[in-house]
């Protein structure tokens, strides 16, 4: 493995972070500094557009104003344009209008803060596919009252894609961004390709993959942020068609794409098709690996059969 490599860990939005320099570059200290500033300056500027938790957000700030149409400043246009392009491109399994179900279930704060409870559920479902009821002309953007926006599902993606590029750009060199189960990359991989291990929770199957330069991966997984709420636990990707969590028919899906967007797009949709993901994911040419909830697991499109690692992080790069 090349000795060009430098790497910061961290937390951030209840996740682990990592960040990944390699090539000359990862030699000078003061780049891995210059880069971890610029990924904090992306990641802050995606908080404070379009974060649920904060009060502040923009996208909380212009919730009442909505309705009637609102100019949005070109971060969140370029947010909300992502999660309703995942929304077209899984036909409706990625829906970013599923803030009132969100709440519904519980999740309703931080994945941290959530306390499990007794309450009543009651499943906020809307009468016809949300994502189509929502408008966004240049940076006018119209949502219906009875409607919220939750950009989680793309948003993280949005953010590790766009963090890789601008380190690449501003620093140099190859670049690896990961955010829990999302993973970008940017410029020149090291020689052996970026070494990632794929791994939900211990005692799962894993495995190793290289990814190519400007190659990105992306995991959704039903088995963690997870909460007790009236006896029964619940998760946070939602079904758009019953407003409650997707039947949990896999417990992990990881895709490879080229950009972190494309890649969680279709994690997330897989995990909401439930038995017709590996079709769905087929029919798109999509390179995947689905553990089912019994362990077994499923590839689709060109993903390597590889031999399975016992390995100890859910996702890592090296």
């Amino acid at each position: 493995m090349t000795r060009d490599i430098a790497t910061r860990d961290w937390t951030v939005w209840s996740t682990d972070a990592r960040l990944v320099l390699a090539g000359p570059e990862a030699r000078d200290p003061a780049r891995m500094q210059q880069a971890a500033r610029l990924v904090d300056e992306e990641l802050a500027g995606i908080d404070a557009a379009c974060s649920r938790f904060r009060s502040d957000s923009e996208l909380n700030r212009l919730h009442t104003a909505l309705p009637d149409g609102a100019e949005v400043s070109p971060t969140l246009a370029r947010l909300v344009r992502t999660a309703l392009d995942a929304a077209v491109l899984t036909q409706g399994l990625v829906d970013p209008t599923l803030r009132y179900a969100m709440d519904a279930i519980g999740y309703d704060r931080d994945i941290d803060l959530i306390e499990d409870d007794s309450g009543l559920i009651r499943a906020v479902v809307s009468p016809r596919p949300g994502w189509r009821s929502v408008s966004l002309r240049a940076r006018t953007l119209r949502v219906p009252a009875h409607l919220a926006l939750d950009l989680g599902a793309t948003a993280k993606a949005a953010a590790c894609d766009a963090a890789a590029a601008r380190v690449h750009e501003e620093v140099g060199g190859g670049v690896l961004i990961a955010l829990g189960g999302d993973i970008a990359t940017a410029g020149t991989a090291p020689a052996e390709g970026w070494n990632v291990v794929v791994r939900d929770l211990p005692g799962d199957p894993a495995a190793q993959v290289a990814l190519g330069a400007g190659r990105a991966l992306a995991t959704s997984s039903t088995q963690k942020r997870r909460w007790n709420r009236a006896g029964l636990t619940h998760h946070h990707i939602l079904d758009p068609r019953t407003g409650l969590p997707a039947d949990p028919v896999w417990r992990t899906v990881t895709v490879a794409a080229r950009t972190c967007v494309r890649a969680n797009t279709f994690s997330t949709g897989a995990i909401v098709a439930g038995t017709a993901a590996p079709e769905w994911l087929e029919a798109h040419g999509v390179p995947a690996r689905l553990i089912g909830r019994d362990g077994r697991t499923v590839f689709t499109g060109d993903w390597p059969e590889e031999a399975e690692l016992a390995a100890t992080n859910s996702a890592s790069a090296a």
